[in-house]
């Protein structure tokens, strides 16, 4: 049980997500009444333990342990609580912020790490490609067809009369302009200093 002071702002953090920058100007996060309409259709909920009218609701509760409570993690942004949110509520919105309060805090790093070959892939040949870390966990989700599905993919896409997948090189170069420009390249670089960071511990 929370023991509340004289003149504490009990809902700091919910007042801080809704003045976020990220958030809507219409996000309503003080106007939720708990009424669970968005755990009834959220995909995440039906197979994780995560239950977004909770993260709400903790957040309301000036929970500050949620920022490193792993189970925010769980939530894909799907949109689906917002579409049926009666107070014009976004618990997918709410969540988004709270993961970028844990990475902004250190907590997070490990969970946004992953993704980092993700977006080295784009430098090096313009296009996204799944991380091999998460290789295994597709083959025990689709089985070893996943596998062969990736290594004859080529032969694939030409039987189908595509192109082939990679780009060509001036189509890269231009690609590398445009993430230099745009930070892309320099917030790579950030997430390569986390990661040799932790590494060196």
């Amino acid at each position: 049980m929370n023991t509340l002071k004289i003149g504490e702002n009990t809902f700091e953090l919910a007042e801080s997500i809704k003045k976020d920058l990220k958030a809507s100007k219409n996000l309503e996060i003080l106007k939720c009444i708990q009424c669970g309409m968005c755990t009834s259709v959220c995909p995440a909920a039906r197979h994780t333990d995560y239950d977004p009218r909770e993260i709400v609701k903790r957040a309301l509760d000036n929970d500050k342990n949620l920022i490193k409570d792993d189970i925010i993690w769980d939530c894909f942004y799907c949109y689906t609580c917002h579409s049926v949110c009666p107070v014009n509520n976004s618990p997918c919105e709410v969540n988004q912020i709270l993961k970028q309060k844990s990475i902004e805090n250190g907590v997070g790093k490990p969970k946004v790490a992953p993704f980092s070959e993700y977006a080295e892939s784009y430098l090096e040949c313009g296009l996204g490609t799944i991380p091999s870390c998460f290789f295994d966990d597709l083959i025990k989700d689709y089985g070893k067809e996943w596998l062969e599905l990736k290594d004859k993919l080529e032969d694939i896409r030409e039987e189908l009369g595509l192109g082939s997948m990679p780009l060509p090189e001036k189509d890269v170069n231009d690609i590398n302009k445009i993430l230099e420009k745009t930070g892309f390249t320099k917030r790579l670089e950030r997430i390569r200093r986390c990661m040799n960071e932790k590494n060196t511990r």
